[in-house]
């Protein structure tokens, strides 16, 4: 396990810049929404069940959220190549980011020591960010469940 002390983002405080690649290969940064809301969330593993339910979640409520003011970007340490098949598997609609280092996700907080099948690894925690438009953090949740999360988030935000 690592020494590195994962320390959860706080809202109010500013929100991490970050530049990742995109499924094809396109720079992403998070200062490319400034002046917007942005959902910031991280999964584990691509085409996974859980990843595959929040993803599709997230997709089929995008018109919404959108509606309501809000983009989405899912973080995850899969190759481009990797998020590519999951986009055109299964339609997706919005950015996936690849975060191969874990760099971001552990800026994030979202990066640590969870419980998988009874033992403690280290990987991605599921988890999402809210960040306003002025780049400062709204909303921070961590060791979220894939189902019903998009749902419940979406009752927070009053989308």
């Amino acid at each position: 396990m690592s020494n590195q002390l994962t320390i959860k983002l706080q809202p109010g405080t500013q929100a991490p810049e970050f530049t990742l690649q995109d499924a094809a290969g396109k720079a992403i940064s998070l200062s490319d929404y400034r002046g917007k809301n942005v959902v910031v969330y991280f999964y584990p593993a691509a085409a996974t069940p859980g990843c595959t339910t929040e993803a599709c979640d997230f997709r089929d409520s995008l018109a919404s959220l959108q509606g309501s003011g809000y983009e989405v970007l899912g973080i995850s340490p899969d190759a481009p190549g990797k998020l590519a098949a999951f986009t055109g598997d299964f339609s997706l609609t919005f950015p996936l980011l690849s975060d191969e280092d874990h760099a971001v996700a552990l800026a994030y907080g979202a990066w640590g020591e969870k419980l998988v099948n009874g033992e403690i690894v280290e990987g991605l925690v599921r988890s999402t960010v809210v960040v306003d438009p002025q780049g400062n953090v709204a909303l921070a949740q961590y060791q979220v469940k894939a189902q019903g999360h998009v749902a419940a988030l979406r009752e927070t935000l009053g989308v």
